[in-house]
């Protein structure tokens, strides 16, 4: 029988899983807390020993907002020009990515808005973040897997990359891999 958040995992997160990605974001409908809690309890042990985290940010009827990191890579992408004094401006007091987080998940949980700096969290270009924030999510130049306002090239090779990882590991996943013998360390 096939796991559905095991599903998940590989059709929203292969790029992560890869190491292509800082992070990626499902959500996952699910049929009762104990098993939503017994899956992400197995899988942040599992993915952790390859250095991925998996929280929660919001849960709200039966869907849960799952948030999948590297969270080195999201710590680098904090700490990069540009970036730091930008969200501080969103009201993150910290580049500390378990902070920073934290931070994410309480707005998500009192906002009645979507906090787009969570492009951010996802490893997404701060022009495109802001480009996305200033332009209402209109007028961008392509939409992939984010809304690309600038470096088109560049974000078409990037979303040809995830697209093809999730191609291949959806395929080998069909097969008999594992998730953690398809998860880079």
């Amino acid at each position: 029988m096939e796991n559905k958040f095991e599903r998940h995992l590989i059709d929203n997160c292969s790029p992560t899983l890869a190491s292509l990605k800082t992070a990626n974001l499902f959500n996952y409908r699910y049929q009762s807390e104990v098993s939503l809690n017994k899956n992400l309890i197995i899988w942040s042990r599992e993915l952790r020993k390859k250095g991925i985290s998996l929280y929660m940010l919001r849960k709200k009827d039966n869907t849960a907002l799952i948030y999948v990191c590297r969270l080195k890579r999201l710590e680098r992408d904090l700490d990069s020009r540009g970036v730091s004094d930008f969200m501080y401006s969103c009201g993150y007091k910290s580049n500390d990515p378990i902070r920073a987080i934290a931070t994410l998940r309480e707005k998500l949980r009192v906002c009645n808005d979507f906090p787009h700096e969570i492009g951010l969290f996802l490893g997404y270009p701060l022009g495109d973040v802001r480009g996305f924030i200033e332009n209402k999510g209109k007028n961008c130049l392509i939409c992939g897997f984010w809304k690309v306002y600038c470096n088109e090239c560049e974000a078409r090779k990037q979303f040809s990359r995830f697209t093809k990882c999730r191609n291949i590991y959806m395929k080998l996943w069909q097969e008999g891999r594992s998730i953690m013998q398809l998860t880079v360390a």
